[in-house]
């Protein structure tokens, strides 16, 4: 620990992202990363954007990207906000909205940077125990608190709450900001987008690293009420005004310009989700109903980390959590049809070994 660290710094646990090896080349089912390439149209705008234009700075608004993200989802541009990947957003988000004196809420099973944001920011958290079957429990988020944060479907378990749940938790919480982040909801999902227009409380994340295959060129957004956009932009603006580079500004614009494209492979990866779930409840796994693009599964005989290993040294990886009640659990993303073969394989090798 270093003598010229702040206290802040030495008290921060900060997250830890899915190894990244570069010893061999491995099957990469460990960072939800969307398998399929994005769209031709994306790659040919991020190539027109490479011109003697890189020697001004992007535009600080984004004006036309979030013209086009608005129109998207029937808002006003000025119900969009957007940063340089949806971690930036929500870290932005728990900075404005929420304070140390009242408490956040969120799942003791879930993205686990949202404590990493909550120690860097003081707050005090209450961490709501998701039920054995890890859904998410109502009554506990409908207590008076200082803000409610849900991934939606949950991370990493895949589980996915209905509107009619969030629309509860909104209901209780006038007084509160709720955070919907919505990563995973394009592959199988429904969102609370349309929640927006009722309940100027409710502020919505997404991001083009799932769903757009833009994993590499980070671009996310919040959607919400005008205060709410306000907020984060008073925030942003009082730190980094340009946090999005003229590349990622073309090439995010051209995603939700080509949507078509992307609902296409989503369908292929949800299809390849189902029957890789299939295939693993004939091997005796157990899996978390998923609608997000990877699976949370275990093994009643093969403890997971054991798995974890055996992959690894296979060349494929997966995500193993060394955290309480999901000690014995794998997080798999949902690769190509080639990819979960391969997979498949390794797993069926190993149960056989053992």
């Amino acid at each position: 620990m270093s003598q010229y660290w702040n206290q802040l710094v030495k008290k921060l646990e900060p997250y830890v992202p899915g190894e990244q090896p570069k010893d061999k080349s491995y099957v990469k089912l460990n960072t939800n990363e969307n398998p399929y390439p994005p769209s031709p149209y994306v790659l040919e705008a991020i190539t027109q954007a490479v011109n003697d234009q890189l020697r001004l700075y992007p535009d600080p608004n984004c004006d036309q990207l979030r013209e086009t993200i608005a129109k998207h989802f029937k808002l006003s541009s000025n119900q969009v906000f957007v940063g340089n990947g949806s971690d930036e957003v929500l870290g932005f988000s728990f900075m404005s909205f929420f304070s140390p004196d009242r408490p956040v809420l969120f799942a003791d099973i879930t993205y686990s940077f949202y404590k990493v944001y909550a120690n860097l920011c003081d707050l005090n958290v209450n961490l709501i125990p998701l039920d054995d079957d890890f859904s998410l429990p109502m009554t506990p988020f409908c207590e008076p608190n200082g803000g409610v944060v849900i991934p939606n479907p949950n991370a990493p378990t895949g589980q996915l709450l209905p509107l009619t749940s969030i629309k509860t938790i909104l209901d209780a919480n006038p007084d509160s900001v709720v955070i919907v982040d919505e990563a995973y909801v394009d592959f199988g999902g429904e969102s609370a987008v349309p929640l927006i227009h009722d309940y100027p409380n409710l502020l919505v994340v997404q991001t083009l690293s799932k769903y757009s295959s833009l994993a590499g060129i980070r671009v996310g957004f919040a959607l919400g009420h005008p205060e709410l956009i306000d907020g984060l932009n008073r925030l942003k603006n009082s730190f980094n005004s340009y946090t999005i580079d003229r590349l990622a500004l073309a090439g995010a614009v051209a995603a939700i310009e080509d949507n078509q494209y992307f609902q296409e492979t989503a369908q292929k990866i949800m299809a390849t989700r189902e029957h890789t779930t299939a295939q693993l409840k004939e091997l005796g796994f157990s899996i978390v109903p998923s609608k997000a693009n990877f699976i949370f599964i275990t093994h009643p005989e093969v403890e997971a980390e054991f798995l974890f290993h055996q992959l690894k040294t296979m060349g494929i990886l997966v995500r193993y959590f060394n955290k309480p009640r999901i000690s014995n659990y794998l997080r798999v993303t949902i690769g190509t049809d080639e990819e979960m073969e391969q997979f498949l394989s390794g797993v069926k090798t190993i149960l056989q070994r053992t």
